[in-house]
């Protein structure tokens, strides 16, 4: 298993550093020692073979590996034979390790910032550390490779040309929807992660404020209980209402169903949609499907003097 050191224990030995190694398809590569700075490595976020070679190599070679959990980068780690000194580095110790991992650099050090799953800095804390890095003049190398949020796109079967990543929305409800309006608007398609306790609001509430767009709820990606569910907003809302699915979530839901509109257009269809809905879900519809915030089709509808419920 590979050690979480004390900073003042951190520095491999000469002989650690002459056995650098890495254990591919049951061979084991001797690897030269990673060049000095900070590199940016994405790991799995599910299948450990997920993982390219020259992430491997760079791990393998560097004097110090800085990650959110010491224990789940260390199964990555042991699965290919990596013996590498690792430190803690989230975002409830990142403001007293940011200092002691940028003294490592100044010293000359090669250090690997990973996180759990996935590309760092994509939501989580690592971005401040790019940029004080970035800011002491130190050399920044990305080690591309697995995104929860890409591969969620590659299979939810909606519009990629465009996209909007918006990590997690806020938990509770007012705040929620709130952020749900404010992105409305965005013409391309949304893409949030989300937790299993969560996801029958959100997507209760996605559906309020989007009405009827096209989304998929992806599960688990690339690991054993992988699953892909598909269907509009509301019924994706139904589906799973009530239910806590476990495991990592991501969301991807499509563009506003209508790209060119005039008010004119948003009119015609609030008018439409009133004399066979209620205000509430009218304002909704319509807000979903033009991509327009729902406090404005709401203050559209009393305009037109539809403030009751039939």
């Amino acid at each position: 298993m590979p050690r979480e050191r004390q900073w003042a224990d951190a520095e491999p030995s000469a002989l650690a550093v002459s056995q650098r190694s890495v254990l591919v398809a049951g061979q084991r590569l001797i690897v030269g020692r990673t060049a000095p700075g900070l590199h940016v490595v994405a790991t799995p976020i599910g299948h450990l073979d997920d993982i390219t070679l020259r992430a491997l190599k760079t791990l393998a070679g560097v004097d110090l590996v800085a990650c959110e959990d010491t224990r789940v980068t260390g199964r990555l780690l042991t699965h290919y034979g990596i013996d590498v000194a690792m430190t803690p580095y989230h975002e409830h110790n990142a403001a007293a390790q940011r200092p002691k991992i940028l003294a490592r650099l100044a010293e000359g050090a090669a250090i690997a910032l990973v996180s759990d799953a996935g590309t760092p800095l994509v939501s989580d804390p690592g971005f401040r550390l790019v940029r004080e890095s970035a800011a002491a003049g130190h050399v920044l190398i990305p080690v591309p490779g697995p995104s929860a949020a890409l591969t969620a796109l590659m299979v939810a079967g909606l519009p990629t040309d465009c996209f909007f990543f918006a990590g997690f929305l806020p938990a509770k409800g007012v705040s929620r929807r709130g952020r749900i309006d404010e992105l409305a608007r965005v013409p391309s398609s949304l893409v949030f992660f989300e937790t299993g306790p969560r996801l029958g609001d959100s997507l209760a509430d996605l559906a309020a404020c989007l009405g009827a767009r096209p989304a998929a709820m992806c599960r688990e990606l690339t690991k054993l209980h992988e699953t892909v569910e598909r269907g509009t907003l509301p019924e994706l809302a139904e589906r799973f209402a009530g239910i806590e699915p476990k495991g990592e979530i991501v969301l991807v839901i499509g563009p506003p169903l209508v790209e060119k509109i005039s008010p004119e257009d948003v009119e015609e269809a609030l008018k439409a949609a009133l004399k066979r809905l209620s205000l509430k879900d009218a304002t909704a519809e319509i807000a979903g499907a033009f991509g327009v915030s729902r406090r404005e089709i709401y203050a559209r509808a009393l305009a037109l003097g539809r403030d009751d419920e039939p």
